[in-house]
């Protein structure tokens, strides 16, 4: 069996060997679990029961995963988007007023011109026009994103700015005007 996983896959030819692949393949699915409990805590701050967003998001992981490696012959673990799903709670239902389901709906389109992209290979091309700057400031602003939420979440900055607020000649706030 192992021989016959060993073919499928080119493990020797990619300088590897079986029990290494599934070493590695444990330690990406514990390196990763943290998102089963994470993500359904991100989603329902948006309504989003948490019983089916749990079910989603581990199903997501599986097929995305099965695909990866069995398709694409890729050692890639694939899961949900947490930047894509906080900013979905937390901006688009939270802040902007949406329904849980009118923003699941804008993310299932998306996904369908995503792909429509990918097909027509419109999507590698827009990648490789972007200068590396700006692909790895993507990277950046959305831990900067993530990391206000937690922020946020705990009670150290809060979203929005007061109605009115007196600020000094420096341009320091020095306090609210209620």
């Amino acid at each position: 069996m192992q021989s016959r996983i060993a073919n499928y896959f080119g493990l020797e030819a990619a300088g590897t060997t079986f029990r290494r692949e599934v070493l590695a393949g444990v330690t990406t699915f514990v390196t990763m679990s943290y998102i089963i409990a994470v993500n359904p805590a991100i989603l329902k701050a948006a309504g989003i029961p948490e019983g089916p967003s749990m079910v989603a998001t581990v199903m997501t992981a599986v097929v995305g995963t099965l695909v990866m490696g069995l398709y694409a012959n890729r050692p890639f673990a694939i899961a949900p988007y947490m930047g894509e799903n906080a900013f979905v709670a937390f901006t688009v239902v939270k802040v902007l007023g949406y329904s849980w389901q009118t923003a699941m709906a804008a993310v299932f389109l998306a996904g369908v011109m995503f792909a429509v992209l990918t097909v027509a290979r419109v999507r590698s091309w827009m990648v490789e026009a972007l200068p590396p700057g700006l692909s790895y400031s993507f990277g950046t602003g959305i831990g900067l994103f993530l990391s206000f939420i937690g922020l946020n979440e705990s009670g150290i900055v809060t979203i929005g700015v007061p109605a009115r607020s007196t600020i000094s000649p420096r341009g320091a706030a020095i306090g609210r005007v209620r």
